[in-house]
């Protein structure tokens, strides 16, 4: 039998990845376009917070399954490996002349990969205790964030050097993890029932089926819209 999904998890993933397509839109266009860019507030907004909504959605999806979020995490974890050898390749082998600094070491899919690996360490917890913890990680790794070590390494953790670039797309384990853990609190509480909390609206118009199906192909979006965002830029505007 097929898993019914909660349609408006997928509908804000969507969403949290058309946001995350237009920031990285318009930062192809100022990198690649040579275009000086008056960008409205909402902008930052989006660029700087989007992703903590993206974070939070994965987290209350970990208590919606009966399997353990170990091999989806190792997936995600090797899609993130994948994103760091192809722009580390087109940055220092290929040295496109548009590409310097855009390398990533630590992004997105690296954070969400280790955070489901993560999870089952904790997903017996109750609410509250979730809850606890992810405020406190969040806490953390705010802190870490005023910190500056002399090791390399520890930028995965939330802990960089003052000499090691982190790349263009930098999203540590902490706070990550503990944003993560909000969501799988508000699992629990909100979506104990694995059911839709809108019952009533009407999931199956255009704009809604358009962004569910985003959301529920987001790893397939992030992995494909930056190739496509560049191809068109160099194409029809650098």
């Amino acid at each position: 039998m097929t898993k019914k999904r909660v349609w408006e998890l997928d509908a804000l993933r969507g969403i949290c990845i058309i946001g995350m397509m237009v920031v990285h839109m318009f930062y192809d266009l100022g990198a690649i376009g040579g275009k000086s860019l008056n960008l409205p507030q909402w902008f930052y907004l989006v660029k700087n917070y989007g992703h903590i909504l993206f974070v939070l959605i994965s987290g209350i999806c970990a208590t919606l399954t009966t399997h353990t979020t170990l091999k989806r995490g190792l997936v995600v974890f090797g899609c993130g490996l994948l994103v760091s050898y192809v722009t580390m390749f087109m940055e220092f082998v290929i040295a496109l002349p548009d590409f310097n600094g855009l390398h990533i070491w630590f992004g997105i899919l690296h954070m969400l990969g280790v955070c489901m690996l993560l999870y089952p360490l904790f997903r017996k917890l109750p609410f509250w205790a979730l809850a606890l913890l992810g405020v406190g990680f969040i806490a953390l790794g705010y802190w870490m964030e005023t910190l500056t070590v002399s090791v390399d390494y520890l930028f995965p953790l939330g802990l960089r050097s003052a000499s090691f670039y982190v790349g263009s797309d930098y999203f540590a384990i902490l706070p990550g993890f503990g944003w993560f853990l909000i969501g799988a609190a508000l699992g629990k509480t909100a979506y104990r029932s694995k059911e839709t909390l809108l019952p009533k609206v009407n999931a199956d118009n255009y704009i809604l089926r358009v962004l569910r199906f985003i959301g529920r192909h987001s790893l397939w979006f992030y992995l494909l819209h930056q190739p496509v965002l560049f191809a068109v830029t160099y194409l029809f505007i650098a």
